[in-house]
């Protein structure tokens, strides 16, 4: 039996302005209104930047009256996350992979409607992904605690608290390059000077164009000696995979000096 991810793209969202006149004031305040809407401004990017560099992992979610949200830890080895980046909303370790655009201001992030992957998973994790959309909508208001957590409070009443992650742009100062590798289903064993009966993964490097289309035809696959940090292989499932490649300046001797990162699982097809 087959199984595909397919991923339903978000569509453009269009934003219209209405053009209002200026109200009324005397030659001071005209002349200051500039340097306040800039004085605004800056506070606004700083605490856009402040969720930034990170991912925000779930630590606790309780409703208006103190009780535990147990829809949201339906997968407790798996915290949902929840990454910021230049206006747009990115959420993990759900069923289905979840973003969509975002603004944040006076300490009051508004939500936009969230596009979603479609793939089927067991009962509680796609409650999982109804629980927390439902509450990641219209206007919720965040702060970011003295010890780093983030604490967002939707029009309900629940309060959700984020742990801080340095993400992988943060930890390798810098965007990474992103690739697309397929993994075949299974490992075969491959020679390494320091690891007895290594087991590597066979990967190819694939290609896409702008639309989502394969280009060309994908090289043989070969033995893939380094890890990709966020990606547990399991026998018998062949995935492609959109990565973050870093480069490592430095690395220790006999070291890689390259990092990999799973940014997210494109196809997934059970080869067993």
């Amino acid at each position: 039996m087959n199984r595909k991810l397919i991923l339903s793209l978000p569509l453009m969202l269009l934003a219209a302005c209405s053009e209002n006149p200026a109200p009324a004031g005397n030659a001071d305040d005209l002349a200051r209104a500039p340097a306040a809407a800039a004085a605004l401004k800056t506070a606004a990017h700083l605490q856009a930047q402040r969720l930034q560099g990170q991912h925000w992992r779930l630590k606790d979610a309780t409703t208006a009256e103190g009780k535990r949200i147990d829809a949201l830890f339906a997968q407790t080895d798996k915290p949902v996350t929840l990454d910021f980046t230049d206006g747009r909303l990115a959420v993990s370790n759900t069923c289905n992979r979840m973003s969509g655009g975002y603004t944040l201001a006076d300490g009051t992030l508004t939500f936009q409607q969230m596009a979603s992957t479609r793939m089927a998973c067991e009962p509680a994790v796609m409650a999982l992904d109804d629980a927390l959309s439902s509450r990641l909508q219209g206007a919720v208001k965040a702060e970011v605690a003295d010890n780093g957590e983030l604490t967002l409070r939707p029009a309900n009443g629940d309060v959700l608290v984020f742990l801080p992650e340095a993400s992988a742009e943060t930890r390798y100062g810098g965007p990474g390059e992103t690739v697309f590798f397929e993994v075949a289903a299974q490992t075969k064993p491959c020679p390494h000077p320091l690891i007895k009966d290594k087991q590597c993964l066979q990967v190819r490097e694939v290609r896409f164009d702008d639309q989502g289309v394969k280009q060309g035809e994908p090289g043989a696959f070969e033995n893939f000696y380094d890890g990709i940090e966020g990606y547990t292989h399991e026998a018998g499932i062949r995935n492609v995979l959109r990565v973050k490649r870093f480069k490592i300046d430095n690395p220790p001797a006999d070291a890689s000096s390259q990092a990999y990162v799973l940014d997210m699982v494109v196809e997934s097809a059970d080869e067993k």
